[in-house]
């Protein structure tokens, strides 16, 4: 490579952080990653938060290498003509090749209410203001999970096992990401737990008020704390960049991951999509499609040909719970199929997924970590070199 080349990585999600980690092992490659949080979000443990088993965040210092500049703060457009990314806190942040990473959050639920008066569980603020509401109301006070998806029914178990009385509204079928033979053990273990499950035509949500769900059937369940689990949305920062996004407002890019209008801007996890190959919004797509938007970047920068990526899927773990949970195996195109581990097996597995994909985070920081950072001395994780942290008043980070 000749000269420096400078990345920006906007979003510090799994995706923006595997991206960030495998860039930063290259000679000759500046890597900043801008995220709106000093902290890393550990996404598929919010449900946890919500019920106080655990906090769902990590210290960059732990999960991004020593050579990675962090800047706290929000992009605010994207400049494709000027190469340059424009920053909440009024910064500017040139690049030669941009990662866009924004990740996703609650969708609009266009029901009337449910924006006004039901909960979140798709990102940190929306998790721990839940988990304040909870708090500041009785126990015995009936909760409404909203959304029978994974989130929900992760939700749903975890709060029913931390004592509380759920109903859990499916809107359709319960699990419909799920084979028909793994919804028993899971239909099973909400009995146990003591949830209430709505399922079939007419139990979609047609209002939220302060203290009530309304159905499409007519019925009006109390509900003290109403949890809106049903979809997930994008950021609109490209769409306000001016780059081309699907209707749902996700990036638009080829089979390399990068963007139809510009060679410079590759996607990251569930904020691209490319149109002819689909693939699941979760994790497990974000780590894989994470390394894949750098490889696409450093063999730009070899002169080469990127490569077109190859997704895997071996499945889905849901926690039912602390003690007991379920794995749904599937083809590695996401097709589900009929097998699945369940029981404190199901659990256990579902643990092992949590920390393996922690510890391959912690693992690709100190590989980044392993050459000289740009003042001449060696970064660690845990120990940030000065100039990666940067408050929103004086420069800045992403979505």
């Amino acid at each position: 490579m000749n000269g420096n080349v400078e990345v920006v990585v906007v979003g510090g999600g799994y995706g923006g952080v595997t991206a960030a980690n495998r860039l930063a092992r290259h000679d000759g490659v500046s890597v900043t990653l801008v995220n709106p949080r000093p902290e890393f979000v550990s996404r598929i443990r919010l449900h946890q938060l919500v019920a106080g088993s655990d906090d769902a965040v990590e210290g960059f210092g732990e999960v991004l290498g020593g050579n990675v500049r962090l800047v706290v703060d929000t992009a605010t457009r994207i400049d494709a003509a000027e190469r340059r990314v424009s920053l909440a806190g009024g910064g500017l942040l040139p690049y030669d090749h941009l990662v866009y990473a924004v990740g996703s959050g609650a969708s609009d639920p266009r029901v009337p209410g449910a924006a006004e008066f039901a909960h979140s569980v798709s990102d940190l603020e929306g998790a721990q203001r839940l988990r304040s509401a909870l708090a500041a109301t009785p126990a015995t006070a009936p909760v409404t999970v909203v959304g029978a998806g994974p989130t929900g029914l992760e939700t749903a178990a975890e709060l029913a096992e931390a004592g509380r009385r759920v109903t859990l509204v499916c809107g359709r079928v319960l699990g419909p990401s799920l084979h028909a033979r793994v919804r028993r053990p899971v239909a099973r273990r909400l009995a146990e737990l003591g949830v209430t499950v709505l399922e079939g035509p007419r139990t979609s949500v047609t209002e939220v008020t302060q203290d009530a769900v309304r159905l499409d059937d007519g019925r009006e369940l109390p509900s003290a704390v109403t949890i809106w689990t049903a979809g997930f949305g994008v950021p609109d920062l490209a769409a306000r960049s001016g780059l081309r996004t699907d209707t749902e407002g996700r990036l638009l890019t080829d089979t390399t991951l990068t963007s139809v209008d510009d060679e410079r801007i590759v996607a990251a996890g569930d904020a691209g999509v490319m149109p002819d190959h689909p693939f699941r919004m979760s994790c497990q797509a974000a780590v894989q499609l994470g390394p894949a938007a750098a490889a696409t970047i450093l063999r730009r920068i070899a002169g080469k040909k990127p490569a077109p990526v190859r997704m895997f899927f071996a499945g889905q773990c849901l926690s039912l719970g602390r003690n007991e949970g379920v794995t749904q195996f599937s083809y590695p195109n996401d097709r589900v199929n009929a097998l699945f581990i369940s029981g404190r097996t199901g659990a256990g597995v579902k643990e092992i997924a949590c920390r393996f994909t922690l510890d391959k985070l912690v693992s690709g920081a100190r590989k980044a970590s392993s050459r000289p950072s740009h003042d001449g001395g060696t970064g660690r994780p845990g120990t940030p070199q000065p100039e990666r942290r940067t408050t929103a008043s004086t420069t800045g980070s992403a979505t």
